[in-house]
């Protein structure tokens, strides 16, 4: 945010207000979120804490905020019930829904307003991309299809030249799943959703990895499932808790990540996978394996579908990390008794995938241009992570676990929800702590992006912020 104007139009009260009024509607601020402190918003815009005082008035009475007694003001959550997902049948006893608002990461992604490098995005820069693996491969496809693949819906389970094309690259996975055992969808994040609504029923519990993906919380969460959070450390997920839960309360999935678990890069040892395996056998769950950033991984690493033959286990996938968000093509790969009840479901919510995107990712695989781009960034990323752990470190900050893959989760040793409020009227966009729980609480962590976090000017920013 730029300074207030004390030569404008309206009062410096007026201008603080809507200054907040904008970042809640946007849900920059999600509910729950508490405003800095009257002193500290006072000096962080150069106001006296009257001028604040009033501005949360006016808040109040706009109803985007509530004041808590002794504890401050917080954003208000707006919502009315009849958009709350709906419960048709008792849950049995267990973890409340978590109020869970991952939104407010998304929109910052997108309300930046400004060019500079975002610490807590969850995308390789633009610079690192190849537009012109993509434009040719589209012209290539065109080309043979004289455009026929833009006037006809894609098949129910997705272009069979993918497919194909997907089947050999889960064989350098160790995963033997034929072209008849994957669905394609938009993105791996529909793929996901796809998953949930196949398998799933309102109440039904769900074990998630915590720290996790606030979208996957939130998205769970929305669909009426109850979350079973299993504490996820350097040494991958706490089994002794998670079998706990799995006896008390009969979950129907486990969706985890098992190499570069994001937020915090670790990736499960194959002891550990076979034990977790043994566990879904046991308690009779299935295991969703989130895979998204699986093209930033070392192949050699177990995938748990792989272990298990697609038995128990279904995986999911997508290359928008790897070629750019905005090409979102995503798959799951599942056992053939689940095919139908998956492509059925995708149906029901896209109808069909674009055939021309997906047969031009299958250029991209069947040429090798695609691997060859992978090879690029894991060389550029390499670098890119060296420098931000020595920036991070030098700057105050713990690595909780070991960094790989594109993330660092990071402890600062400072609140850092305010911290992120703080950095973002600078133009930075942080992802804090609290963002990868199911539940809402204080943290001092933070996940940094390795390939956008080389940036000195963000950690003098960090430094000053946290006051240092």
């Amino acid at each position: 945010m730029g300074g207030l104007s004390r030569g404008g139009g309206s009062t410096l009260t007026e201008q603080l207000a809507e200054h907040y009024a904008q970042r809640i509607r946007q849900r920059l601020l999600a509910p729950g979120t508490r405003l800095p402190s009257v002193r500290d918003a006072a000096r962080r815009h150069g106001v006296s804490p009257h001028t604040v005082v009033a501005a949360y008035d006016q808040l109040l009475a706009q109803g985007l905020v509530e004041a808590r007694r002794q504890r401050g003001f917080f954003v208000r959550d707006r919502r009315t019930p009849e958009l709350r997902p709906a419960m048709p049948r008792a849950a049995p006893a267990g973890p409340p829904l978590p109020p869970v608002d991952a939104t407010a990461l998304i929109r910052g992604m997108f309300h930046s307003g400004t060019d500079q490098p975002a610490p807590g995005l969850g995308t390789l820069p633009l610079e690192w991309l190849d537009p012109a693996l993509m434009s040719t491969a589209l012209r290539r496809v065109l080309g043979q299809t004289e455009g026929a693949l833009a006037l006809q819906y894609g098949q129910p389970a997705g272009d069979l030249r993918l497919r194909q094309a997907l089947a050999l690259r889960l064989g350098g996975l160790g995963l033997q799943a034929s072209a008849d055992q994957i669905v394609t969808a938009t993105g791996a994040t529909h793929a996901l959703d796809i998953v949930s609504r196949a398998l799933l029923a309102p109440g039904d519990a769900v074990l998630v990895d915590e720290p996790g993906w606030a979208v996957e919380f939130a998205r769970l969460t929305q669909l009426g499932m109850r979350l079973l959070p299993v504490p996820r450390g350097a040494d991958g997920p706490d089994l002794a808790v998670l079998e706990t839960l799995a006896r008390e309360h009969r979950p129907r999935l486990y969706v985890t990540i098992s190499v570069l678990h994001n937020p915090t890069g670790n990736s499960l040892t194959p002891a550990g996978a076979y034990q977790l395996l043994r566990l879904a056998e046991q308690h009779d769950f299935r295991v969703v394996e989130d895979d998204t950033y699986g093209e930033l991984a070392p192949a050699h690493l177990p995938r748990l579908a792989a272990l298990d033959g697609l038995q128990r286990t279904l995986y999911v996938s997508g290359f928008s990390k790897i070629l750019t968000p905005g090409w979102r093509v995503g798959f799951v790969a599942a056992p053939p008794s689940l095919i139908e009840r998956l492509i059925d479901v995708k149906l029901l919510s896209t109808l069909t995938t674009p055939a021309i995107l997906e047969q031009a990712l299958a250029y991209c695989l069947e040429q090798g241009s695609l691997r060859r781009h992978v090879e690029r960034v894991h060389a550029r990323l390499d670098a890119a992570r060296q420098r931000s752990v020595q920036l991070a470190l030098a700057h105050g900050c713990r690595f909780v676990t070991p960094p790989q893959g594109l993330f660092g989760w990071v402890d600062t040793g400072v609140d850092t929800e305010a911290l992120a409020q703080r950095l973002h009227d600078q133009g930075w966009l942080l992802a804090p702590g609290h963002l990868f729980h199911a539940s809402r609480r204080p943290s001092t962590l933070m996940r940094i992006n390795f390939a956008t976090s080389q940036d000195a000017r963000f950690w003098r920013a960090f430094d000053r912020a946290c006051g240092r």
